[in-house]
């Protein structure tokens, strides 16, 4: 009868732990009204694929930009930390692995005795001792688990830092782009400024007008030089921080002329602007395609490793069942010494069922299952932040997109103006405030032409990190 009792009792601790055996069923994404909210440019038919798809060589084009990107993946002290945490995770997630195999130690031990001073006894032992615990709930196994799980986040974490580098550096490069553009925008200007403050000299010279004009236009003219000043102090500025993220003292970045390599399009499509082209920033944009993000892949592995941590947090309320034993050499046969040695052979089953552990084991589930909830949590908030990025910069895209007709269309019809004052100052017909008004109109309206378009690539690179990209 009590046999019975214990095999019922064994099948039933069997039955209710059988679901500690579970693998975690991995998240689905929010549909893409949930994700992306109501943005028309946004595409989510089937078979849609994303630029987000595209490696980084692939999406920077520039020979230069390849090059120093290249560099800073290569020795960027972040990147690095981030590939010695993966190599640690690999090395747990192998300790866990081997936990199945039994434990193996040799521990040869002697002893000398002797009583009131007579003969010496010696014994000596040369065992081999062997462990194995028997993993019939799971414990050893979703412990496993989630070190796969912490060496999978540890791999998202690397492609996160890789993706934030790439992006890094590219947004730096044409920032170096874009203040060579103004700069030399601003010499140009320079020259111009210069030769009209000498027409207005030999003017006031002449008695032809009053030294308030020439004053007017020196001060307009030193202001040119001291944003000439400024713009390479900016250049000296960023070109350090480049240099920062290689890890190496400040130097000379090389770069390429603005426009002389631009940022990819859709396959079917060539623009020649392609970073305003319509077509190309309303290319697929699936909401399935964040799961290339590595902060979503990031949450799904952090829900699964909390997943396995609840199982192995539930099976330790079930019995752990260990196999032991030991083999080898020894003269001390209990009460009596012999010799030569004899072989020892001894093995040992044991089990242990928890019953009271002052309330440890269940806070440990407790707390186990409330991470695991957390984590849940989380993750949806993570979906939802970055479907919020991509239609901030799809935003950001339009906008840039719909002022860089008009930038330039405000530049070209400004520059006629400034011809055309000046030519009519020359005859006499027209004062110094209006050519002093059309010059820096002029100037405003091409310096902020350069910066819309470094604003429109901006946008197009952080699209391309918010769906994914930069990750390969």
């Amino acid at each position: 009868m009590r046999k019975n009792i214990i095999i019922i009792f064994a099948a039933s601790m069997m039955l209710t732990g059988c679901g500690l055996h579970n693998k975690y069923e991995q998240k689905t994404m929010m549909s893409s009204a949930d994700v992306f909210g109501t943005t028309q440019d946004i595409l989510t038919a089937a078979g849609e694929t994303s630029m987000a798809q595209m490696s980084w060589r692939e999406f920077f084009t520039d020979p230069l930009l390849q090059q120093l990107i290249e560099q800073v993946l290569a020795s960027n002290t972040d990147l690095n930390s981030a590939r010695i945490a993966v190599g640690k995770s690999e090395a747990a997630l192998d300790a866990a692995k081997k936990a199945y195999l039994p434990s193996v130690y040799f521990s040869p031990s002697g002893s000398l005795s002797s009583f009131d001073f007579g003969k010496v006894g010696k014994t000596y032992n040369m065992p081999l001792q062997i462990s194995m615990d028997f993993d019939a709930f799971g414990s050893i196994t979703n412990k496993k688990r989630a070190a796969n799980a912490v060496l999978l986040q540890s791999q998202v974490y690397e492609e996160a830092m890789r993706a934030n580098l790439v992006s890094a550096v590219a947004q730096q490069y044409y920032m170096l782009q874009l203040l060579d553009r103004q700069l030399e925008i601003l010499t140009a200007t320079d020259s111009l400024w210069n030769a009209s403050l000498e027409t207005e000299k030999t003017l006031w010279e002449n008695g032809k007008i009053y030294s308030t004009a020439v004053n007017q236009m020196e001060s307009s003219y030193l202001n040119v030089k001291t944003q000439i000043v400024d713009t390479r102090r900016n250049i000296r500025s960023v070109e350090n921080a480049i240099s920062s993220l290689l890890a190496e003292t400040p130097q000379h970045i090389e770069r390429s002329r603005w426009g002389s390599a631009a940022l990819p399009e859709h396959p079917d499509y060539s623009t020649g602007q392609r970073m305003f082209d319509t077509k190309f920033i309303q290319i697929g944009v699936p909401a399935a395609m964040l799961e290339l993000r590595p902060d979503v892949r990031l949450a799904n592995f952090a829900m699964e490793e909390a997943f396995y941590n609840t199982q192995a947090a539930r099976a330790a309320f079930y019995p752990s069942i260990n196999l032991s034993g030991v083999a080898g050499w020894t003269n001390s046969a209990g009460s009596m010494v012999v010799n030569p040695g004899k072989i020892l052979l001894n093995a040992v089953a044991s089990l242990s069922q928890p019953i009271y552990a002052r309330g440890q084991i269940k806070a440990n589930h407790k707390i186990a299952q409330l991470t695991e909830e957390d984590l849940q949590r989380k993750y949806v908030q993570t979906v939802i932040d970055a479907g919020n990025q991509v239609n901030e910069a799809l935003a950001d895209c339009q906008a840039a997109r719909e002022k860089h007709g008009y930038y330039h269309r405000q530049v070209e019809v400004l520059r006629q103006a400034y011809v055309g004052t000046h030519e009519l100052m020359d005859n006499g017909k027209s004062n110094y405030l209006e050519v002093l008004t059309a010059q820096e109109s002029l100037l405003n309206a091409q310096l902020s032409e350069a910066m819309n378009m470094y604003y429109g690539a901006q946008a197009v690179i952080a699209l391309y990190i918010a769906l994914g990209g930069g990750t390969r």
